[in-house]
This record gives C-alpha cells, structure tokens and sequence, in this order.
C-alpha cells in the first residue's frame, strides 16, 4: 500500500553529526577538569616529597657521628645509602612535574625548594623548606624562607 520502506543499515548524516557535537561538548567540559585534577595532583604530591625529604635528611643527620645532613640529594638513594633512605626517582630530584634543589649550609642547615618544571601546567605554587620542617609556600613562583607557611 503506500507506506515509504525505510532501510535500516545506516545512521543519517544528521544523527552523526549530532553525536559528534554532543561528544565535542563533553570533551570542552571534561579536558581543562582533567588537567586542573593533574594540576593539583603533582602539587599535593610535591608536598608529601617535601615533607618526606625532608624526614629522611633528619634520619640520616641523627645516624651520623659526628652529626650531619648529606652533601647531595643522591646521597639518600640507592646510590648512596643501603638502605635507601628514599626512592631513586625522588633522589634524582625530578618527580611528578617537580625539580627539587637541595643545598646543604653547613652539618647543621640545609634548604630545599621545589618548583614546577612546567610553570602553570605541571604546577603553580613554589615549595620551602629547611631544618626547622615548617614547608612554605609561594602562589605564583619559587619559595624561599621568607615565604608563607603552609596550613
């Protein structure tokens, strides 16, 4: 009779199209959450290797006669002490988007700082800390002794 017989094998350009659409929208929505995610990540991460640098140059001051903080940062890895005091990674000074420079002072100070290596994409605030433990914190670049405490 008169009906139109419609082949069902195919989508129809339109409907393409607007599954294209709906997956550019969700994509313009989720990608910068993403990257802000991975953002806050690499900061949080940054943090927790201050604060276990930090706790392991205390350890391997108080196994030392007469007391001392190492000469380098590679001194507490595998390299340089058996056991480890941290992970090769973290002794290399590079991880997770961030570059930590330590300077040992004298037996008794030292200083380490970390800063993103990629400024705004891997990480904005800049890190501090010394032999007194307190971390600090710079917004918007390196951090430095004068700088605010972390909360």
């Amino acid at each position: 009779m008169g009906y139109f017989r419609r082949s069902n094998r195919g989508f129809t350009l339109v409907e393409i199209m607007i599954v294209v659409a709906i997956i550019a929208l969700l994509a313009a929505i989720a990608i910068p959450n993403m990257l802000r995610a991975r953002h806050n990540a690499n900061e949080t991460a940054a943090i927790a290797a201050m604060r276990t640098i930090s706790t392991a140059l205390e350890s391997f001051r108080a196994n030392q006669t007469p007391t001392a903080y190492p000469v380098a940062l590679l001194t507490l890895g595998p390299a340089g002490s058996n056991p480890p005091y941290i992970d090769p990674v973290l002794a290399s000074g590079l991880k997770q988007g961030y570059r930590f420079t330590y300077f040992r002072v004298s037996n008794d100070l030292f200083t380490l700082s970390s800063v993103p290596t990629a400024f705004r994409t891997t990480g904005t605030r800049g890190f501090y800390v010394d032999q007194t433990g307190v971390i600090r914190v710079n917004p918007v670049g390196p951090a430095g002794p004068g700088s605010t405490p972390l909360e």
